[in-house]
């Protein structure tokens, strides 16, 4: 789902039907669907997107994917508690964020609630709360460096 910004950033993004394509141009894959269902809907919080998102698609097992850097101010976003019990998140590790979230106000809060890295494969099919950070292959690069070096589109 590309969103059409972030309403905790003062500078919004590239413009969506930019964004959009260039999701397009860069996955392949007949299991993943790109939308921009959240521009459609007029929501402008996660946590209201998703109220009109999963009644929409009963019996779908999503997962909230959201970066590192995000689950460390996660408890500034609206309805944050809320989000963490509707679904399962996944926790894209970032460079240099991976403390910073492990230490995050949310994840002290949902310790209990951590699945481990090598169980990740397994959010889809757990019940809320419940949230795992994934690792993987990192480039050291931001969103803002890519819009302003032209590389994304």
């Amino acid at each position: 789902m590309v969103s059409p910004g972030n309403p905790l950033k003062s500078r919004g993004p590239a413009p969506l039907e930019q964004r959009v394509a260039a999701c397009h141009a860069l996955v392949d894959d007949p299991r993943i669907k790109i939308t921009d269902l959240e521009a459609r809907l007029g929501t402008r919080y996660t946590s209201a997107t998703l109220r009109a998102l999963l009644p929409r698609y009963p019996g779908v097992r999503f997962v909230w994917l959201m970066g590192a850097d995000n689950l460390a101010g996660f408890h500034r976003w609206k309805d944050w508690n809320w989000i963490m019990h509707a679904l399962p998140v996944g926790v894209l590790a970032r460079p240099e964020e991976q403390l910073a979230a492990g230490c995050s106000r949310v994840a002290r809060r949902y310790h209990q609630s951590r699945l481990p890295t090598r169980r990740a494969t397994a959010l889809p099919f757990r019940t809320a709360p419940c949230w795992s950070l994934l690792n993987g292959p990192m480039v050291d690069i931001s969103s803002t460096e890519i819009r302003n070096n032209g590389s994304w589109g």
